[in-house]
């Protein structure tokens, strides 16, 4: 009887430990997507703009809109007037994340301008067509400080407008 408990059990063992292992397969895959790219078409101009003795601001939108405020005035010879626009290229109906910088100085000699508060069309995040492109616009507000001398003022450095999917 004893032998046979004995062997009773090495027979549950050994089931035992035929059920303890099982495996499974997997694949593995990748899909490369179109790299994003951004390419500036149009620069951002705030065309002619009237300084007094007072600081003032001057802004476009993304629409190309101009508005002046404090001592900031908007002549009737506008010259040049552009918001930044930009051709944005890469996988088909992704959305993807814009980064505007804080501010960038425009200088003419020894003068310089802040130009901050950039705001973008799309704002924050876009979405690529079926085609792959988008065309984003970007604005900022000018600071004209009081008695602003005359002048071209242009970027120290060019500002970046980043892209990446989201």
């Amino acid at each position: 009887m004893k032998k046979l408990s004995a062997l009773a059990i090495l027979v549950i063992g050994f089931a035992a430990n035929a059920s303890a292992q099982s495996t499974a397969s997997a694949s593995a895959s990748a899909t490369i997507v179109t790299p994003i790219s951004i390419t500036k078409t149009i620069d951002l101009d705030f065309g002619n703009v009237g300084a007094s003795g007072a600081a003032g601001t001057v802004s476009i939108s993304p629409a190309g809109l101009r508005a002046a405020t404090g001592g900031a005035t908007l002549p009737a010879t506008a010259g040049t007037v552009s918001s930044a626009s930009f051709n944005v290229a890469g996988q088909a109906n992704y959305t993807y994340a814009i980064t505007l910088p804080a501010s960038v100085v425009i200088s003419s000699g020894a003068n310089n301008m802040t130009v901050n508060a950039f705001t973008s069309n799309p704002a924050l995040t876009g979405l690529l067509s079926g085609a792959g492109a988008q065309t984003v616009t970007v604005g900022a507000t000018l600071n004209v400080g009081a008695a602003q001398a005359a002048g071209v003022y242009t970027s120290v450095t060019p500002f970046d407008v980043t892209v990446n999917y989201n």
